[in-house]
């Protein structure tokens, strides 16, 4: 796989029901079709289940996949060990065709060591391109809940089909994981999280859950804790089961618009590089990550591409790590403010010049459009959007102007957004060179609602913004060499679980057009939701 150097819409089949839903049964009959071995002497005997925090899998390629689970019998305890002992743990793990797990694709062991919470990032290869594999793990007499993946297909060979969501934002103080039971129902090839998987902060009176601290988090044990709070939802584990997941961070995974080497505060420099380097150690350990992912100290490479036969290529960009600070609107525009760092930008350009695929996938964080949320003929910006990077956001534009296809999928904002990508925002009447889509949040912001005050003045002062709406969910797509559907998927309320899903609107960019057109209204596309 590419990368850098290292620097500071459809039913559920009954197999996916099976394993997602009923996945104990599916486990069950696992277990008697092939039993795993008992182990070497050190295997470990838990007081309690020590796959408490499901299972997972990420970064697929066309031969490998990376499996994710760790061993957490008290997953909230303090101290972060979750309840585990102070010596390695051998964990094996088995992938196959059959969910019976009658033959074994691959296997093998893997170290679970204290000094890495005890999670394991078994890489699991020689698999076949494009095809679906089921796998689990077994510790001691317990064997996991299974999981299902699915590899790429060879690169280079033509697929005429990709199906994918991604989500973002999920606050666990804030709301139920409806969306992501629902989203673990869907038939899809991947799920992109594109950040703020947890929140550093802390606060009462949390919607329906338990177990909620009350303080930010800066330790490694604490934001071991936290991600072990998140994790324990049964929703969310569902949906880390159903497909393998592509990730990367945003702003809460560590501290609130945090910049580079800069806190959202005036905390001390070297504490915050402390703090940075055990919010990435416990984001890797939690994360289905290949071992290439590791953080060293207080960094951590993640950018990266994935691949996807000759159909789609996405490029997974960290928009935190090597950024500027931010400033104020005066200063916007100065040419040597960076959001990406430079060699994170030269990979960027070097990878879509170099694509040839039908699609190209800017994965990232933050709203990459202008947005101007003042009437009249001032401006007022977001300071932690590229908005305030915006030399280096129109570079990145000019050049996706010359790649085939490029669409920009966006997380952070808690509300659903269709854009036109213009050549130039100040002028409706440019041409449009990309297309980005932001999608809500899954449960930060509450229940959300249809619109929000200054969303007409949004739409009056940024004519390339298409649509806008507030609820809770995810963004479905399926790709096709001829043209890609966006289904914006919602749930009214998350306030309490039971939600039922539904589109709110569809759009659809054609091969070879930049922009949407609505399928929902086509004689009404820019739409006030």
């Amino acid at each position: 796989m590419p990368g850098a150097p290292r620097h500071p819409h459809t039913s559920p089949t009954a197999t996916r029901r099976q394993v997602v839903v009923g996945g104990a049964l599916a486990l069950g009959a696992a277990a008697l079709s092939l039993p795993l071995h008992a182990g070497p002497a050190r295997a470990f005997a838990a007081a309690g289940d020590p796959f408490t925090l499901g299972v997972a899998s990420g970064d697929p390629h066309h031969d490998s996949v990376v499996l994710w689970t760790r061993l957490a019998p008290d997953p909230l305890a303090e101290d972060g060990r979750g309840g585990m002992p102070d010596r390695s743990v051998p964990v094996q793990w088995q992938v196959s065709e059959r969910e019976d797990f009658g033959r074994v694709n691959a296997s093998g062991t893997a170290e679970a060591v204290p000094g890495s919470a005890h999670a394991v990032h078994a890489v699991a290869r020689g698999l076949r391109p494009g095809a679906h594999y089921h796998y689990r793990f077994r510790v001691g007499s317990h064997i996991s809940p299974v999981g299902r993946t699915r590899t790429a297909p060879l690169p280079g060979a033509r697929n005429n089909r990709f199906a994918f969501a991604f989500a973002s934002c999920q606050s666990y103080l804030n709301g139920h994981y409806t969306a992501h039971a629902h989203l673990a129902r869907e038939d899809l090839d991947l799920v992109a999280f594109l950040g703020d998987y947890i929140y550093e902060s802390g606060a009462a009176g949390a919607i329906g859950r338990p177990h909620i601290p009350s303080r930010e988090v800066h330790t490694l044990a604490e934001y071991r804790v936290r991600h072990a709070q998140y994790k324990s939802d049964q929703d969310l584990q569902a949906a880390h089961a159903a497909f393998p997941w592509a990730v990367i961070f945003d702003d809460h995974e560590l501290d609130n618009n945090w910049a580079g080497e800069h806190p959202e505060d005036d905390q001390p420099h070297e504490a915050f590089m402390r703090r940075r380097a055990a919010a990435l150690k416990a984001y890797y350990e939690h994360m289905p990550l290949r071992p290439a992912q590791a953080p060293q100290g207080p960094y951590i490479h993640l950018y990266r591409r994935l691949r996807f036969g000759t159909l789609l290529d996405m490029h997974l960009l960290d928009t935190r790590q090597y950024r500027d600070d931010q400033v104020d609107d005066a200063s916007r525009r100065d040419p040597s403010r960076t959001l990406l760092g430079p060699v994170q930008k030269q990979w960027l350009k070097e990878g879509l010049s170099s694509s040839r695929a039908r699609w190209n996938v800017l994965a990232q964080q933050v709203f990459f459009s202008q947005r101007d949320f003042l009437a009249g003929e001032g401006t007022d910006f977001s300071n932690d959007a590229w908005d305030n990077y915006a030399v280096e956001r129109d570079e990145i534009r000019d050049h996706l102007a010359g790649v085939r296809n490029p669409v920009v999928i966006t997380g952070d904002v808690h509300a659903n957004y269709v854009c036109d990508v213009k050549a130039d925002f100040d002028d409706p009447a440019s041409a449009t060179v990309a297309t980005e889509l932001v999608g809500t949040s899954i449960t930060s912001g509450g229940n959300g609602s249809e619109n929000a005050p200054g969303d007409d003045v949004q739409l009056a002062e940024n004519p390339h913004i298409r649509f806008v709406n507030r609820r809770r969910g995810y963004v479905r797509n399926t790709v096709t060499p001829t043209e890609w559907t966006a289904d914006y998927r919602i749930v009214d309320h998350v306030d309490r679980p039971g939600a039922p899903v539904r589109d709110r609107a569809r759009f659809v960019v054609g091969d070879g057009v930049p922009g949407v057109r609505s399928q929902d209204r086509p004689d009404q596309e820019r739409q006030k939701v």
